[in-house]
């Protein structure tokens, strides 16, 4: 039931949640990645973590110990055949050869524990049979204990030996006992943690289980943000769709309508040059005629003047007939030199351009990048129907998903899971008394085996105490004191004790060491290492049928990667508890949401969109008639070369100082006379002309702009004449080409942009799609909670358990295993502490310096030596500090 309630409760409410719409005005940035924020997540309190503190420091050493015994790798093979056999067939049919096999392997794999467990059975079983003969051999007077005592050299010595071997070996049984009881308390503190920590992983449970559905409601109102980021978009195709399709047809039919907006300009241009040309060259035509005028004046009066007779007597003067002869024929060059009389105006071409600008070329190429710019209108009109069916679509996908959600008893599930988890708890606390009662009693009882080796060290100390504190030096050994020979009897209490409870203590020791240090191999070690979980995950190792349990018992599809240490390990990642139980096997949450969120119909309606630009008028048939008449203005009828020539000419063909100045050298060889008087006044009168009219020409602004400006502007005529039919038809056909591309050809662009928007609004839905799928893999749901009680489990049988169980057989047996020399070196000690009923008697000369027995060469007893061993020297000398002479008897 709680799997049936965990799957609906996940899944179904995904599916089932009240989509959340938005009231408030959207505000949503341009077409981009979608921000769906932060899943809501809850905080698990379990720390399935333990630091067992400075006891650790056993653990690590009991660990070490349990490697020296049991250095094999985990069996991981052996325990799978042994577990698919369940041991059944290894008892009923152990002499098949696989079988021996098996056993001998395990054998082979405990052989370190069966050691060990061999020499702590010994132990257990001779220890009170040697006990039982040590006590017989006692009462026959024999294995110490007859009540007589050699006396020798070395008594001291042997005594201080003695003392300090047993000393040191109660202070290690002391140790170990130390450790056996840190253990013990370790694991009663540790057992009160326990509430703790099942209380924590509890809470972490209904934290599951309370923040899981407002999880998956978060999820499901992040539906909103890719719903109004579509519908923002939508409500955006003009600018968004129109704008891309305007940016791309920009890109090929700007540049021809460009041509057409710098061919209006040239016109405008070539309107200003033919204005200028006319000007100017009615300013230089009557510059130049006035000039023309008085040279052709002065070049009559001087012809007049050479027809005087002194210029054809020959005979009289041939040098002055010369001169005249030279001067007449200079005068051609007395005359202008650029006549712009005799250009033609270009009056006819004014007419013609000012004929083509009364048509505004520029106004009508604005109209056709209005209506170029208009894209987005246009796809806005052409796809309002489209808009609204997906506008109704999207708003139609939430109203399905919130429709949904009336199939399945969704709080039901929730509150049975819930009820589970509480009824789980409560029963849980149900047992709390029972286990701190059972800790009571095995802390009793570790207590008891503690006490157990704690009374023979008080028997070993308090015999060392006395037999130290009451030992005299010049007492015979019949004469010692109450307080050493007390010593010895404690010594002898504690040997006794030892005897009966050593091989207890070691058959309990023994039997906890194989719990104990099994477990800790075989669960502990492996679950570290994660080898338990190979096991666990064996193919068809539960269920003959099944190659992997989780999702055969689950899904019914055992052929599902799902394994227990692949869903251990996703959960302590703290990872979605949808990826890890592979529950996509019972709710494929991408193939509802690529059928409920990106249906069909959107995706149909998006592709249906068809775009017509064919109302996009780039060049109306007046513009092009315009361009039409602008190449037959008559701008090539110009004479280009003519005008040009002339504005490059001089204003005179010769300077006018310089030609009456060479008339003037003539003049001056003529002899004086009328001649030379007339001559005198012409070159005053050249002069003249030169100074008041050249001059002034040259400088004058109005002259030397005229000339300019027809220079410039003939240039420009020139260039603009130059092939302007080819030109105008070139730009005409840019035009066509281009009204083509938009009539004919756009199509595909359309369609590729188109499908661009398309990608763009189903990507929307893809990232919502995506971003679900992510959410619910890593934060919807996180399985934290289960892998901590995996966590928790191990914490409790491992580390407070098992570590403690460990420590207390390895203190409290080494503490058992020292018992035995402890036995050996407290027998020895005894007989130094305690009164003897005999002693050995010398005569004068056999009397050392210190009183006692110098024993012969090689142990040879003196013949002078009597011994009495009837003699009562208790009744006779009770405090007899000395043993009697002879010779006081």
């Amino acid at each position: 039931m709680w799997r049936t309630g965990i799957l609906l409760l996940l899944w179904v409410r995904l599916a089932s949640g009240e989509l959340q719409h938005e009231t408030e005005p959207r505000r949503l940035p341009p077409p981009g990645k979608l921000d769906f924020g932060y899943v809501p997540a809850g905080v698990y309190e379990t720390l399935a973590h333990y630091e067992p503190g400075p006891i650790g420091i056993l653990f690590h050493m009991v660990h070490a110990f349990l490697y020296v015994v049991q250095p094999n790798a985990f069996p991981q093979d052996l325990i799978v055949r042994l577990a698919k056999d369940k041991f059944g067939a290894i008892q009923t049919e152990y002499q098949k050869p696989e079988n021996i096999v098996l056993t001998l392997q395990a054998i082979y794999y405990e052989i370190g524990f069966l050691v060990c467990a061999a020499v702590g059975l010994l132990f257990a079983i001779l220890m009170p049979i040697a006990g039982l003969f040590f006590c017989m051999c006692r009462c026959c007077d024999n294995c110490g204990g007859e009540m007589h005592q050699r006396q020798r050299k070395n008594a001291d010595c042997r005594r201080g030996l003695l003392g300090t071997l047993l000393f040191s070996t109660s202070l290690v049984i002391t140790i170990g006992v130390l450790c056996a009881y840190a253990a013990n308390q370790n694991l009663s503190s540790q057992v009160k943690n326990i509430r703790r920590l099942v209380n924590s992983n509890m809470r972490d449970l209904h934290t599951f289980a309370n923040d899981t559905p407002m999880q998956i409601d978060y999820l499901i109102s992040q539906y909103a943000t890719a719903k109004n980021k579509v519908i923002y978009d939508l409500d955006n195709i003009g600018p968004l769709l129109g704008g891309r399709i305007h940016e791309q047809l920009d890109k090929e039919v700007r540049p021809a309508l460009d041509r057409v907006l710098n061919m209006a300009g040239a016109m405008r241009e070539t309107k200003e040059a033919l204005e200028n040309v006319s000007v100017g060259l009615e300013v230089l035509k009557e510059g130049t005629g006035k000039l023309n005028f008085n040279l052709s004046l002065v070049r009559t009066s001087i012809n007049r003047t050479l027809n005087d007779p002194g210029c054809h007597d020959e005979e009289s003067d041939a040098t002055t007939a010369q001169l005249c002869r030279n001067i007449r024929q200079s005068l051609s060059q007395l005359q202008i030199s650029a006549n712009f009389t005799r250009l033609p105006k270009v009056n006819p071409q004014l007419e013609n351009v000012n004929e083509v600008l009364k048509t505004d070329l520029s106004a009508i190429v604005q109209r056709g990048f209005s209506s170029l710019n208009d894209t987005p209108h246009m796809v806005i009109e052409q796809t309002r129907s489209v808009v609204e069916t997906v506008q109704g679509l999207v708003d139609g996908i939430g109203n399905n998903i919130s429709s949904f959600s009336k199939v399945f008893p969704v709080q039901s599930c929730l509150s049975n899971f819930t009820i589970f988890i509480s009824h789980a708890h409560a029963k849980i606390e149900d047992h709390y008394p029972e286990i701190d009662q059972m800790d009571f009693y095995r802390w009793i009882g570790c207590i008891a085996l503690c006490c157990m080796v704690v009374l023979v060290l008080a028997f070993n100390y308090l015999g060392l105490l006395c037999g130290t504190l009451g030992y005299d030096k010049h007492a015979s050994p019949t004469t010692r004191g109450c307080i050493s020979n007390t010593g010895g009897t404690m010594l002898m209490a504690g040997v006794g004790f030892s005897f009966i409870f050593s091989w207890v203590l070691m058959g309990l020791v023994t039997i906890i060491f194989l719990v104990g240090g099994n477990m800790e191999k075989l669960i502990c070690e492996p679950f570290h290492s994660t080898e338990i979980f190979k096991v666990v995950d064996t193919p068809y190792l539960v269920n003959p049928e099944w190659k992997n349990f989780i999702p055969g018992y689950m899904y019914n599809d055992s052929d599902l990667e799902l394994t227990a240490e692949s869903l251990y390990s996703t959960c302590k990642e703290n990872k979605g508890i949808y990826s890890a139980m592979r529950l996509d096997k019972v709710f494929n949450i991408s193939s509802y949401l690529n059928t409920t969120v990106l249906t069909k119909d959107v995706v149909g309606q998006l592709d249906s969109v068809k775009i017509d630009l064919r109302g996009i008028i780039l060049l109306e048939a007046e513009g092009k008639q315009n361009l039409l008449d602008f190449s037959e203005a008559g701008l090539s009828e110009i004479n280009y070369a003519d005008y040009l020539e002339e504005v490059n000419k001089g204003v005179t063909v010769m300077d006018l100082l310089s030609f009456a100045r060479e008339l003037e050298a003539q003049t001056d060889l003529m002899p004086r006379g009328a001649l030379q008087t007339a001559l005198k006044g012409h070159i005053s009168t050249l002069r003249q002309i030169h100074s008041q009219q050249i001059i002034p020409m040259e400088q004058a602004m109005k002259y030397v702009r005229a000339r300019s400006a027809l220079n410039q502007s003939m240039r420009f005529l020139e260039r603009t004449a130059s092939d302007l039919p080819n030109k105008v038809l070139a730009v005409l056909d840019a035009i066509e080409a281009a009204q083509y591309l938009i009539s004919q050809n756009a199509t595909h662009l359309i369609n590729r942009e188109t499908g661009k928007f398309t990608a763009t609004i189903t990507g929307y839905f893809h990232q919502y799609i995506e971003w679900v799928k992510s959410s619910l893999a890593l934060e919807v749901a996180p399985c934290k909670p289960f892998s901590n009680m995996v966590d928790t489990a191990e914490i409790i049988t491992c580390s407070f358990l098992v570590d403690s169980m460990n420590t207390f057989w390895m203190g409290l047996g080494c503490s058992t295993l020292f018992l035995l020399p402890s036995i050996i070196l407290a027998v020895k000690l005894a007989k130094y502490y305690r009164r003897m009923d005999t002693e050995d008697v010398y005569d004068d000369m056999e009397i050392g310096n210190n009183g006692y027995h110098s024993e012969g060469p090689q142990g040879i007893p003196n013949p002078m030596m009597t011994s009495i061993p009837t003699y009562d020297t208790m009744n006779r000398f009770p405090r007899a500090s000395a043993p009697p002479r002879h010779i006081d008897w």
